[in-house]
């Protein structure tokens, strides 16, 4: 067997402890900056070292230095996720400002070898980061929804009724234009319609306007509004708008760039034939999981989504399952997602997830709702898996006999 350093780092921000290990023993123990000279300082006691293997913690932003510098110098490294060497190493400090730590990663690559970590190529590299902004854009318009929320209270809370099962750009041109009632009191209904007409970003017929203008006018007249039309709840309300606004056509343009790069990967197509996941769906999944040909099972996929069992049994205590959460989170809410997509539209074409989920919740010992659809997660990407492998779309006929 091949004798490898095992070189332990211990990540925080700017900079990082260091401890490298030949055949159990230190051979160096320091710290360095995120910098041209603090890396250049990693490199040259890295070259000193045996067919090296670098451990790190996946710790979001402040380790992607860290994988740059392995990819640029071509070493190998395991990006080691959080809970999972909290778990192995128990007596690690979860605060990254011990030295000791980086010593203790270390031991944990001597004792638990894991196996390498492979950076997307840069197809799916790009797609990662794209869903990654994706989701973030989707955070930040769930934020300013409910800030909108708290301020268009105040001001005009009848404006709501405009995005009821969506926010729109054209509600949110609107709550713009007429933030309190007073400012649609002042108006008579052809003016109002004129006005909405002409000030929208979108091409609004006279029938629409007409319809739209009726209903702020109604709004106006039983409306109560807590704040009066100069007050900073309006330039609040206006505020958050705009920024709606634009965080909604950042995320049009970013799901446009999502499935145009998706859509020139040959499982893009494979995936979305599976019922009930459409083209963003498949591109984001795509985003987390990379190319999932290189997993060897559905066992580590299961594992490198986190939807693998976790069972603890102590003399004749049984601890009910439950999921481990260790590996993607994103990819989990996604999948989460799907699931009910296809619940949602199981009308539309039959599918055997739905099929085995309506088992569970129906058999001789029913499943309550979110236990169902994890198991459907991983059934699903089971089947996924197979399916980009054999490079077959999806066949209800040939999966339904899994359900059976």
């Amino acid at each position: 067997m091949k004798q490898h350093d095992i070189v332990g780092i211990d990540v925080s921000m700017g900079k990082s402890n260091c401890a490298i290990y030949h055949r159990n023993q230190c051979l160096y123990d320091f710290t360095f900056t995120h910098t041209i000279t603090g890396f250049k300082t990693l490199l040259s006691r890295i070259t000193l070292t045996v067919n090296p293997v670098i451990y790190f913690e996946s710790t979001g932003i402040y380790s992607r230095p860290v994988r740059t510098f392995c990819k640029t110098n071509h070493l190998d490294y395991v990006e080691v996720n959080p809970l999972a060497l909290h778990f192995q190493m128990s007596t690690l400090r979860r605060l990254k400002t011990d030295r000791n730590d980086a010593h203790k990663i270390a031991q944990y690559g001597i004792q638990y070898p894991q196996g390498l970590s492979h950076p997307f190529a840069p197809t799916y590299g790009k797609l990662h980061e794209l869903a990654r902004f994706y989701s973030q854009i989707e955070a930040d318009i769930k934020d300013k929804r409910m800030r909108l929320h708290n301020a268009l209270q105040q001001t005009f809370p009848e404006l709501e009724h405009l995005f009821v099962s969506r926010i729109s750009k054209l509600a949110l041109n609107i709550i713009v234009l007429m933030p309190h009632p007073d400012f649609v009191r002042s108006l008579s209904q052809t003016k109002l319609k004129n006005t909405l007409m002409k000030s929208t970003d979108k091409n609004l017929s006279k029938t629409k306007a007409l319809k739209r203008a009726q209903e702020l006018l109604h709004f106006a007249t039983v409306s109560y509004p807590a704040a009066d039309c100069n007050s900073t709840q309006v330039d609040e309300v206006r505020y958050y708008a705009r920024q709606l606004i634009n965080l909604i056509k950042e995320k049009e343009e970013l799901t446009k760039q999502l499935k145009s790069l998706a859509q020139k990967l040959p499982e893009f197509e494979i995936m979305t034939s599976f019922p009930g996941i459409g083209d963003l769906t498949a591109a984001e999944l795509i985003g987390e999981l990379g190319d999932i040909r290189r997993f060897t099972n559905n066992r580590k996929l299961n594992a490198y989504v986190g939807i693998d069992l976790n069972r603890y049994q102590s003399g004749t205590y049984t601890r009910p399952d439950h999921i481990n959460k260790r590996g993607n989170a994103h990819a989990r809410a996604i999948l989460f997602f799907a699931i009910g997509n296809m619940i949602r539209q199981q009308a539309a074409a039959p599918n055997h997830i739905v099929d085995y989920y309506y088992r569970l919740k129906k058999g001789p010992h029913p499943k309550q709702d979110k236990v169902a659809k994890v198991a459907c997660m991983n059934k699903t990407i089971k089947c996924l898996l197979v399916m980009v492998k054999a490079n077959q779309r999806y066949d209800y006929s040939y999966h339904g006999l899994e359900v059976q």
